[in-house]
């Protein structure tokens, strides 16, 4: 029986936990819900937090200096901000600079903010660590991409900073790359784009309008296969989505990245720049199929 993306982060931490090789830590750890059924329910190896934002962070850069493989999980992506300078100040730059490795590995939750978490908890703020040289970021949304995440970390001497979103936690659905001879289009999808991004190619499909669909797991360093920038140019025109805010974000960045790797007009797409509130009016979440669908029409016919 094929497991959940929670199923999936629980068991590998119970693995790693009864090895006795690191621990976890964060808030509310072992509260009603152990953090969307992502945390194995047991004592050994699990450290709860007093409520602070900022304290966490430091605590498992410190272990992972003296051989710990620590898990931090930030329940809400917005903790990043408070919890980044002993990360991208020191155990990013600790093998480069001081000849040691810092390999913490980060689990920071993003939340869609039209489901009541607004302004403040909701949205995904991978974009700004990307930033940072010696940080590896990605954003796994499917069982085997977290295996294949945490199987390179555990050889890496490197901290990550693992980007989840609570939408994939139910889900057992593995997404692979979709190749069109005659694509109009190729959409490069990040985090919980790419479930959106899937339901608008089904769109898309009823007006004639085929889409390649490369699946972005590793956002820094990024890299893509041959056949991924082949096919882009095929299509002649590209799109990348995320959500995240486009200005100054993961999405400008990929599509800079790509229309000088294949000087074909790539399109970012993202989160609207402005800050999202709690009513439906006012929600500012990941593109929707139909948004996706528009505007993906709208390059197309152009």
């Amino acid at each position: 029986m094929a497991k959940t993306v929670a199923e999936t982060i629980r068991q590998i931490t119970k693995k790693h936990l009864d090895s006795g090789k690191g621990f976890v830590i964060g808030q509310c750890l072992t509260a009603v819900g152990w953090v969307q059924n992502t945390i194995p329910k047991q004592k050994k190896g699990i450290i709860e937090l007093p409520m602070t934002d900022t304290a966490g962070m430091g605590t498992a850069v410190g272990a992972s200096i003296v051989g710990s493989r620590p898990i931090i999980v930030l329940r809400f992506q917005s903790f990043l901000w408070l919890n980044s300078s002993p990360l991208v100040m020191h155990a990013a730059k600790a093998k480069e600079i001081f000849g040691y490795g810092a390999p913490v590995f980060v689990r920071a939750i993003a939340s869609e903010a039209n489901q009541g978490q607004g302004p403040l908890h909701g949205n995904n703020y991978h974009s700004p660590f990307i930033h940072m040289p010696g940080l590896k970021v990605c954003a796994p949304i499917t069982p085997n991409e977290y295996k294949i995440v945490w199987k390179k970390y555990i050889k890496d001497k490197d901290p990550y900073l693992v980007s989840e979103h609570r939408s994939s936690y139910k889900s057992e659905l593995e997404i692979k790359n979709i190749y069109e001879n005659k694509a109009k289009i190729t959409i490069f999808a990040i985090s919980s784009a790419r479930f959106t991004a899937l339901d608008a190619i089904k769109l898309l499909k009823k007006d004639n309008i085929k889409c390649n669909l490369i699946n972005v797991l590793w956002l820094s360093p990024f890299k893509l296969s041959k056949k991924d920038y082949n096919f882009l140019k095929k299509s002649k025109k590209g799109i990348v989505i995320d959500a995240s805010f486009t200005d100054c974000g993961i999405t400008s960045t990929i599509a800079y990245k790509l229309m000088q790797k294949t000087k074909i007009s790539v399109t970012a797409l993202g989160l609207e720049n402005r800050s999202s509130g709690t009513s439906k009016k006012t929600e500012n979440g990941t593109p929707s199929a139909n948004k996706i669908y528009k505007t993906i029409k709208k390059i197309v016919n152009n």
